[in-house]
This record gives structure tokens, C-alpha cells and sequence, in this order.
């Protein structure tokens, strides 16, 4: 049971990851390439990222996921607005506490800026939010 559950947890991660990315790179387009604030980009980069972390939870991390009620999916995109919020309102908090605009280094010819890191931590924090609800809700009993 353990290592099953190491597998579910480590794909998890990965689609997270992937999640992820598209969040962060819609975010930065957002931002760096519209001049979008990051509350208003936050949001429309957060709903890219959970469409595709939706879509690998259900057809790779949890077993039994395809099969799951219009309950179970409404429930999925309840948690998933609750993350939103969260996400939100770190980084509300976030910029007031440290702001956001100031680059902290240059990667490879690409600057990070402090809202980059505020993402970041404010990420983690939902993915956590994210792995127990949605395995609760996805899991098949």
C-alpha cells in the first residue's frame, strides 16, 4: 500500500509540475508581455494550470477518476475555487509584505522578479490544499 501510494503522491507531482508550468508561463506572458497586474493575471494563469492539472489527475494520478460523478467533479471544481482564493490572497499578502516587481537575479538572460517567488510560495501552499481534497474526492473508494 505504501508504495502505491508513493506512485499516486509522485504523480501527482508530476502533473502538478506540469500544472505548474503552464500557470507560470501564462503568468509571465501576462504580465511581462500584456503589462496585466499579477491580481488580475493570477487568476486567469491559475485556471489554465488546474485545467491541466484536472486533466492528468483524472486520466493518470488517482485510479478510478474517469468514472467519478458530476458530484464528484462539481466537488473537484469547488476545492479547485477554493485554491483560487487562496492563491489570490497570498499573493495579496505577498506583495504587501515584499512586494513584487524587484528582479532578484538574472537567469540565463531572464530576469526573475520577486512576484515569480511569491508565485512559487504561494503554490506550494495550494498544491498541498490541492493533494488532500482532490484525493479525497478523486480517489475511487
Amino acid at each position: 500500500m505504501k508504495g502505491k501510494r508513493l506512485g499516486e503522491i509522485i504523480r501527482f507531482a508530476v502533473a502538478g509540475a506540469g500544472g505548474f508550468v503552464v500557470e507560470m508561463l501564462t503568468l509571465v506572458l501576462l504580465k511581462e508581455k500584456l503589462g496585466l497586474d499579477t491580481l488580475v493575471a493570477t487568476p486567469i494563469a491559475f485556471l489554465l494550470g488546474i485545467t491541466v492539472n484536472y486533466i492528468l489527475c483524472v486520466l493518470w494520478v488517482f485510479e478510478g477518476a474517469r468514472e467519478q460523478s458530476r458530484k464528484s467533479q462539481f466537488a473537484f471544481f469547488l476545492t479547485s475555487a477554493v485554491g483560487l482564493v487562496l492563491n489570490e490572497l497570498l499573493m495579496l499578502l505577498f506583495r504587501a509584505v515584499w512586494g513584487e516587481d524587484t528582479v532578484l537575479m538574472t537567469v540565463f538572460s531572464f530576469p526573475v522578479s520577486l512576484y515569480m517567488v511569491n508565485k512559487v510560495i504561494a503554490t506550494g501552499v495550494v498544491m498541498i490544499w490541492n493533494y488532500f481534497t482532490k484525493r479525497k474526492i478523486l480517489k475511487a473508494a
